[in-house]
């Protein structure tokens, strides 16, 4: 239970569906609650199939291309605290252009949800804990983004703009903080092998 835990709570940072959430209200606005419904069942299918695929092959596309534990720590680690950095520093995540037809697939259920951070965080938790409780982590995390995306009229009147913005910048804090420890991490795995 105590490695759920442990990989819960960075997959939560990662997901950030709080900080995600006005994104998906400004995608998904004067749809209808039927449509915005199809929407987040399509988002959390594709989430948790990409991020599942990316769990069983990922390690095998590291080992093929001979890139170590390490090695993918402090990149994993950089790169979450470059993605945390950016939401830190700018105002709103990316839109970009939108097709209403796959608009739960892409962009919500990839990369709002199942981004980068996310995928990079699952191998770690991967190698450090296993899959038992990394799959079950991801699963619960993204059936939560689902569920905040499926109240987000309610939680964003109740949060407000201010509230939603302050608990995004707050994961994203955590998110680097994360990041820099992975790289710690990381570094200290080479300077072992090396002695």
């Amino acid at each position: 239970m105590k490695d759920f835990w442990l990989c819960f709570v960075p997959l939560f940072v990662a997901v950030d569906a709080l900080g995600v959430l006005p994104v998906f209200i400004s995608l998904t606005e004067g749809l209808g609650e039927q449509k915005i419904r199809r929407i987040v069942l399509q988002s959390v299918i594709t989430a948790a199939a990409v991020a599942l695929t990316f769990l069983a092959i990922g390690t095998g596309i590291l080992n093929l291309l001979g890139i170590t534990v390490s090695d993918f720590m402090i990149a994993g680690g950089v790169l979450l605290f470059v993605i945390s950095m950016s939401d830190l520093i700018t105002a709103a995540k990316s839109r970009g252009v939108i097709d209403l037809e796959c608009l739960g697939a892409v962009p919500i259920g990839v990369p709002l949800i199942t981004g980068p951070a996310v995928l990079t965080t699952s191998i770690l938790l991967l190698n450090e804990h296993g899959i038992i409780p990394t799959a079950p982590a991801i699963l619960v995390n993204i059936f939560i983004a689902g569920v905040v995306f499926h109240y987000s009229g309610t939680i964003f009147r109740f949060l407000g703009k201010a509230g939603a913005k302050t608990i995004s910048k707050l994961a994203s804090l955590l998110l680097a903080a994360i990041g820099v420890m992975m790289v710690r991490k990381g570094v200290v795995m080479i300077v072992a092998l090396t002695h």
